[in-house]
């Protein structure tokens, strides 16, 4: 009678990887724009803190960071969205019911601005943070997908792996996060989010759950790129990407001024949401998929990424003009309105109104893994 034996120790053979392959265009545009950029994260808390020890007012400091922040990489990373969307007439033709959809977005935010801006806040807050972790995943994604597709089959891009660096993603903003809000201390500039906030999560139950479920993606994560690496199969750039990622996501929340601290992570998003999107453009427009359908994108795209930078500036007219009109009527809707009221009414409304349908059109766009996949062709054609 013969005997079956199974070898539980054996793993299935995995072919070496020049890990420049797995780079999402190549080892100095991704350590620049996606990386090593993490170094934007510290300054706008920096510049904060230097500006209130030189004596400037912290509620002037915090405002002029953001409006600075608004306007040099947060406006135009908002704007940049509709490039894909808006302005791309074969978007508009497949998808009409997602653009006639966004106007519901702005109704909703100049109702909540003058009725319950701590409300807004709070919601923004919470989708804000959804949408930056979102683009990590997404980015995250690109990687495994030009890995699985273009580079090698299989092995660490796996259902499992796949879920671990979600779980490792998607929690590593919320245990400080939930310590402030179990304390009842969850401030953002002049606005105490927590009077929203039920009084269910204000308990120190929220804050070791949100702890516990960290360190279990945490060390599942770490286990994982142990055994990739051990099996050399990690993927270099996106697990430095996710190292990077929650190491500063988990101590953004941490720091005492929620408003400024969080610019810091938004200039860093914004960075990155801009190189991907004009990365993106660039390659549809090189491959004759922009042309027709959006001719206006394509005019400014003929001066590289200073043109497309140009267009999502201009956009911010639109903004500018909500501003202005918000500021102008808010005396007259609340009157007596105080000075910090009165300016994050305009300031949210002329941005929130514009932010949350580019959230809303990016919960679409973050699904299209193969955005790049025309690049990745010609790039492993040219390597043969």
């Amino acid at each position: 009678m013969g005997v079956i034996s199974v070898n539980l120790n054996a793993q299935p053979a995995v072919q070496p990887v020049n890990q420049s392959r797995l780079w999402l265009r190549n080892r100095r545009w991704d350590l620049f724009f996606i990386s090593l950029s993490v170094i934007l994260v510290p300054l706008p808390y920096l510049v904060y803190l230097l500006a209130v020890r030189l004596g400037v007012d912290q509620d002037v400091a915090r405002n002029s960071i953001n409006g600075f922040v608004a306007v040099a990489v947060g406006g135009p990373h908002m704007m940049s969205t509709f490039m894909r969307t808006g302005l791309d007439k074969d978007f508009r033709k497949r998808y009409p019911m997602l653009l006639r959809s966004s106007i519901i977005i702005p109704i909703i935010v100049v109702s909540l601005a003058f009725l319950n801006l701590t409300l807004l806040l709070t919601v923004f807050f919470f989708w804000a943070a959804m949408h930056v972790l979102h683009q990590v995943t997404y980015i995250s994604e690109l990687y495994s997908h030009k890995e699985h597709t273009f580079v090698r089959k299989g092995t660490s891009v796996s259902m499992v792996s796949r879920l671990i660096d979600y779980g490792v993603i998607l929690t590593c903003l919320f245990p400080f996060a939930a310590l402030k809000i179990s304390q009842g201390q969850f401030e953002v500039g002049t606005n105490d989010l927590t009077r929203v906030i039920p009084e269910f999560f204000q308990q120190t139950w929220f804050f070791y759950a949100m702890t516990g479920i960290f360190l279990v993606a945490t060390t599942a994560f770490f286990v994982k790129t142990i055994v990739e690496y051990r099996r050399n199969i990690m993927n270099v750039p996106k697990t430095v990407f996710i190292l990077l990622t929650v190491a500063v996501a988990f101590v953004i929340p941490s720091l005492p001024n929620l408003d400024t601290a969080f610019q810091g992570l938004n200039t860093w998003h914004s960075f990155q949401y801009l190189a991907i999107t004009f990365y993106i453009v660039g390659v549809r427009t090189a491959y004759g998929k922009m042309g027709e359908t959006a001719p206006v994108v394509k005019r400014f795209e003929k001066h590289g990424n200073k043109g497309l930078f140009v267009l999502s500036t201009i956009m911010l007219v639109g903004s500018a003009v909500v501003f202005i009109v918000v500021y102008s009527i808010a005396p007259l809707v609340r009157p007596g309105i105080d000075g910090n009221a009165h300016f994050d009414i305009a300031y949210y409304t002329a941005i929130l109104s514009f932010l949350w349908i580019h959230y809303y059109h990016d919960h679409f766009l973050f699904t299209n893994f193969e955005a790049l996949d025309d690049a990745f062709y010609n790039e492993k054609a040219a390597q043969g």
